[in-house]
């Protein structure tokens, strides 16, 4: 019997050719309107072979959701130190991690698949809590750090969805160093002004 044309065998790539494939149909559709045999159909591969290495839509969404290895730590390292510019170094970091293709593709697709998926909402509130505030909140020494550190997340989330999610102009061309001189005075009264 002779193989099957136009979709590739299993092979030792092929979890990682069906991960790309998966991270840019969910960035581009979002959770629910993406499919498994769609998928398969981008990765080049029977969609039993999707089924095989990832068990289902959510373990593949999961999966597909990993952002990229060091992150973390990079964010540590730039929200260290003083915080007189904390509100400009925060407010550039998160613009640099959505700038790089990298990481915009996956955070595309939990952005867009939040709103109706809970995985994807709990993926979301999983990056912008652990990647983030909490890191954000254990450099800060002012009362209320938690709800200061959650209003501030509310306006990078808002930057987001607005220019990289909805691409809303004026927001979505504007250089990252416009957007980061007005946000970044906002960001640091949320974590260090006075408080009312």
């Amino acid at each position: 019997m002779s193989p099957r044309t136009g979709r590739r065998p299993a092979g030792s790539d092929t979890p990682d050719v069906i991960l790309a494939a998966a991270r840019t149909a969910f960035a581009s559709a979002g959770y629910e309107a993406t499919s498994l045999r769609g998928i398969a159909r981008a990765a080049g591969v029977d969609p039993a072979l999707v089924l095989h290495y990832f068990h289902s839509k959510d373990r593949l969404f999961a999966a597909a959701m990993r952002l990229p290895d060091g992150l973390f730590d990079h964010v540590v390292s730039l929200i260290a130190g003083d915080t007189p510019d904390l509100g400009q170094r925060v407010a550039r970091l998160f613009l640099s991690v959505w700038e790089e293709t990298a990481s915009r593709e996956p955070l595309l697709a939990i952005f867009r698949s939040a709103v109706s998926n809970d995985q994807a909402a709990a993926a979301l509130r999983g990056f912008v809590t652990e990647a983030l505030l909490d890191r954000l909140a254990a450099t800060v020494s002012v009362p209320d750090r938690s709800l200061r550190v959650t209003l501030a997340g509310s306006q990078l989330v808002g930057v987001a969805m607005l220019r990289y999610v909805l691409r809303v102009e004026p927001l979505a061309s504007a250089d990252v160093g416009t957007i980061v001189t007005w946000l970044a005075p906002t960001l640091q009264r949320y974590l260090t002004g006075p408080w009312p």
